[in-house]
């Protein structure tokens, strides 16, 4: 597939202005894998449950493994898939497939053979990188099983575990051999996300569009070398990856992986390591409270929890500021398109969290704009657009929905919508993509419907968000029987699992209808189920 340059997504302008303001940097992942090797050799970089690696061993190790996959086949331009949990392995898989200017294609470990085939198949992964099983799934198993439908994939390669070809195998050679890195304005990776369609979309990153909103987290929270990231968000997706790996990585800091989230556990996890910053969901930190106990928990070292993926309701912001004393939180709005769109900072008011998702950083530009991308004045709702260092080249092999993304001046379109204040912050208010989003988790409504109406006991569905105070929304699906049946919501998600659904996609709630609701032109009015559902909740 023919990708987009970065002389073709920015022009000449915009980008000597992103390098002369230090957006954009000259070194790639290598080089500055190479300098914290010079200057935080013996220091940790990256642990979890049960291993460890300094920044030394993070290069040589990384190195080596680049070396390995040479040997493999891989060369620039390649994709390599990695689907891992959060191990400290994936750091120097990212490293290790930069070096040699091949494309990263991270996979949650969450996603089946359904998500992962089609990943696979449209980055047209050239190697992947998996474990042989994770929490009773058998990772290998589903990888071997999709081989067949894949002719463009050459190798699969095992982490902690036994196969043809091993990671530790890999590595057992000099990393000697390589061509010089590339730049950082090169191809670096692709990060798959769910949308309005069934169908995940590929965004293509170069370097420095990631380690620009890595750089712009570290400016607005004081980020240091003394401080240690927590990371229970998956490390193979936008958040876990720019800020457990780029983010600490940029300053020296230290970073703390959590391969399965428990809220108890990482309140442990916390204090063993001294975590003192975060970035995840909103419902991590929900979670993280309701577990919290002063007289068997120490949180003291936590300075900062930024909450993204769905707005941060003003109560999480107070409960976390009492229990958590001199632990701010704050609120971040993003997307796989571009990472950061708007974040409060340290600098802010501290009810500025409670109230909004942030103002455009540095570099950036933020508007809120109607159909014909034009901007709308203050306090009026509309589509909140981007421009900036961090936005991605394009969708990966699909050129049409990449140029339908972009305003008259320039500015990317979300999809959602938002509110911006006098001074510029911006409130998260909905969505015009029809998606529910479940810890953080977009959930395409679509895909879902889709696979639905091919139930035999299913003669219509809608699939909705229902408010969740934990989760921030979960899956409610809205079924027209088929003649002669009823249904049941295990008949439904018993019938997914075999679809080879995520399980955090498949419904919680199923609601029997006669008929749907609809508009004069046959759309189903799905504000209607959503006050509906909403309605029953807050009657049990």
């Amino acid at each position: 597939m023919s990708t987009v340059t970065v002389r073709e997504r920015y022009d000449e302008a915009d980008s000597r202005a992103y390098y002369q303001a230090g957006y954009w940097q000259a070194d790639g992942l290598a080089e500055l894998a190479e300098a914290r090797a010079a200057s935080h050799g013996d220091k940790v970089f990256v642990s979890d449950g049960t291993s460890a690696r300094t920044y030394a061993a993070f290069r040589e190790q990384g190195t080596r493994l680049a070396a390995g996959l040479r040997r493999l086949g891989v060369r620039r331009g390649d994709r390599v898939a990695v689907q891992l949990p959060n191990w400290t392995e994936f750091a120097v898989i990212a490293f290790a497939v930069s070096r040699l200017g091949a494309v990263l294609v991270p996979i949650m470990p969450i996603y089946r053979a359904a998500e992962v085939g089609y990943v696979l198949q449209h980055a047209g992964a050239k190697v992947a990188i998996t474990c042989e099983d994770f929490r009773g799934f058998g990772h290998l198993g589903m990888f071997d099983g999709l081989r067949a439908d894949l002719p463009d994939l050459e190798a699969l390669v095992v982490v902690r575990g036994d196969g043809a070809v091993t990671l530790d195998e890999l590595m057992d050679a000099p990393g000697t051999g390589l061509e010089a890195p590339p730049s950082p304005d090169d191809e670096f990776l692709i990060v798959y996300t769910s949308g309005t369609t069934a169908r995940p979309k590929g965004c293509l990153h170069t370097f420095n569009t990631v380690c620009a909103s890595a750089a712009a987290i570290a400016r607005s929270v004081h980020y240091t070398e003394h401080d240690v990231q927590f990371g229970p968000s998956p490390i193979t997706h936008s958040t876990g990856l720019v800020t457990s790996v780029i983010l600490p990585l940029l300053t020296g800091a230290s970073s703390h992986l959590m391969e399965a989230w428990e809220p108890g556990e990482g309140l442990q996890r916390i204090a063993e390591h001294g975590c003192t910053a975060a970035v995840t969901a909103t419902p991590f930190l929900q979670m993280l409270t309701a577990a919290y106990d002063p007289d068997r928990h120490d949180a003291s070292s936590l300075r900062l929890w930024v909450c993204a993926g769905s707005p941060v309701p003003g109560s999480i912001v107070r409960r976390a500021s009492e229990q958590f004393a001199g632990c701010r939180v704050l609120s971040l709005y993003g997307r796989s398109e571009n990472f950061l769109t708007t974040m409060c900072t340290v600098d802010d008011p501290p009810g500025r969290s409670a109230t909004s998702d942030g103002a455009a950083i540095a570099g950036a530009s933020v508007k809120i704009v109607d159909e014909a991308g034009e901007e709308v004045p203050r306090g009026t709702e509309g589509d909140i657009a981007y421009r900036g260092p961090s936005h991605m080249l394009q969708y990966y092999g699909d050129p049409e929905q990449t140029a339908a993304l972009f305003t008259p001046d320039g500015h990317s379109r979300s999809g959602d919508l938002g509110v911006m204040d006098a001074d510029g912050y911006v409130r998260v208010t909905g969505r015009l993509k029809d998606i529910v989003i479940r810890g953080g988790l977009n959930i395409s409504a679509r895909e879902l419907e889709d696979l639905l109406v091919e139930h035999p006991m299913v003669e219509q569905v809608a699939v909705v968000g229902m408010p969740d105070d934990r989760l921030g929304e979960r899956v409610c699906a809205y079924v027209v029987p088929a003649p002669g049946t009823r249904p049941r919501l295990a008949d439904l998600t018993g019938y997914l699992r075999g679809r080879d659904v995520a399980t955090p996609k498949l419904p919680e709630r199923l609601e029997l209808l006669d008929r749907l609701p609809l508009t004069a032109t046959g759309k189903v009015r799905k504000h209607v189920l959503r006050d509906d559902v909403t309605a029953k909740l807050a009657e049990q």
